[in-house]
């Protein structure tokens, strides 16, 4: 239960650094804006302005899908014991582990990396509902469930 703790802890912290890195992109990109509006160099002054305000957007668009990551993470109920692979379930197959939460990469602490896949990864989709014992091909390879924490 330790290690799921652990897990969870490295995708909050994933998706905390991710929006502090957007929300001190969003200041910059205020400063520039502001900077843009004291210059007045025409059309090259309005394109500058443009420029930022697409920024501007893409960036909204990333802090959205950040706050429907942290939606998913706030799901998780490590504590919820469950034979079957469920979100929140650590995994481990006869080829690789995984956790299923969020896409945040690669947890690596004395031992072997676990994954930390999003529920809608292709092989979480194949994961969801397995059982110890079950096996499951992806990417041509047959897997089999070992273990389910």
């Amino acid at each position: 239960m330790e290690k799921k703790k652990e897990l969870l802890q490295f995708c909050w912290d994933y998706v905390n650094d991710r929006t502090e890195r957007l929300q001190n992109s969003g200041a910059s990109l205020q400063e520039s804006l502001d900077s843009e509006t004291k210059s007045s160099a025409g059309d090259k002054h309005e394109t500058g302005r443009a420029m930022v305000q697409l920024e501007q957007e893409k960036l909204a668009q990333q802090l959205q899908e950040l706050n429907r990551t942290k939606a998913v993470l706030q799901k998780i109920n490590i504590e919820k014991e469950s034979n079957k692979i469920r979100l929140g379930s650590w995994v481990k197959t006869s080829l690789a582990q995984y956790f299923i939460a969020i896409s945040a990469g690669v947890f690596k602490q004395n031992g072997s990396p676990i994954y930390c896949i999003s529920s809608g990864s292709p092989i979480a989709q194949l994961l969801m509902g397995k059982e110890v014992g079950e096996n499951f091909v992806f990417n041509g390879a047959t897997h089999s469930v070992l273990e389910v924490f």
